[in-house]
């Protein structure tokens, strides 16, 4: 089957958290919370590097809209139940759909973090993967020494399945780092 075709909600919700695809118009909130969050997220982010403006964040979410609809990759945001404000980027990336396997990536306005937000949101994704679409394998990789990211992985029962030693390239291109591997599976 076409995954175009397949159907299941496009938000949920989690004790605190609201978690939607992405929508026109949520590019601004998207900026504002990386820039703010920019020392945090250099070390971790090649993305974070690079030069940002309003319009850009705006094109890259609506392109995110996009790829939702066509099932092709599930970027969500997530904002506060109660108060509506902005608080992460997460979503399901790496799809297969023959498998029904997906990667948990994220991150979180620094100004947000420290409270639980990420790792209630990581459960709220894992259960939305197995439960709306048939999950049999989530997987969630960082950087051996993302501690904060690691920390998360784990407090959502995620198991540590092993590390892809001498992986990758810092986000500097200077030093070779290595990958956690979590996973979660039917």
């Amino acid at each position: 089957m076409n995954p175009i075709l397949l159907d299941f909600p496009s938000e949920f919700e989690t004790e605190r958290l609201r978690i939607r695809m992405p929508m026109p118009g949520d590019g601004r909130a998207v900026f504002e919370s990386k820039e703010a969050s920019k020392k945090e997220l250099l070390p971790w982010a090649t993305w974070a590097h690079l030069e940002d403006t309003v319009e850009n964040s705006e094109i890259r979410i609506r392109e995110a809209h996009i790829k939702f609809l066509a099932r092709e990759d599930l970027r969500l945001l997530v904002f506060h139940k109660d108060t509506g404000v902005f608080i992460a980027s997460a979503g399901l990336h790496g799809i297969d759909w023959n498998v029904r396997k997906f990667e948990v990536g994220y991150w979180i306005d620094s100004r947000y973090s420290g409270k639980g937000y990420m790792t209630e949101a990581v459960d709220g994704i894992t259960n939305f993967a197995f439960n709306e679409l048939q999950a049999n394998r989530i997987e969630l990789r960082c950087d051996l020494k993302n501690v904060k990211s690691r920390a998360v992985a784990e407090r959502a029962g995620f198991e540590l399945e092993g590390v892809l030693r001498k992986e990758f390239l810092d986000v500097y291109g200077k030093e070779l780092r290595d990958t956690c591997v979590y996973a979660k599976v039917r």
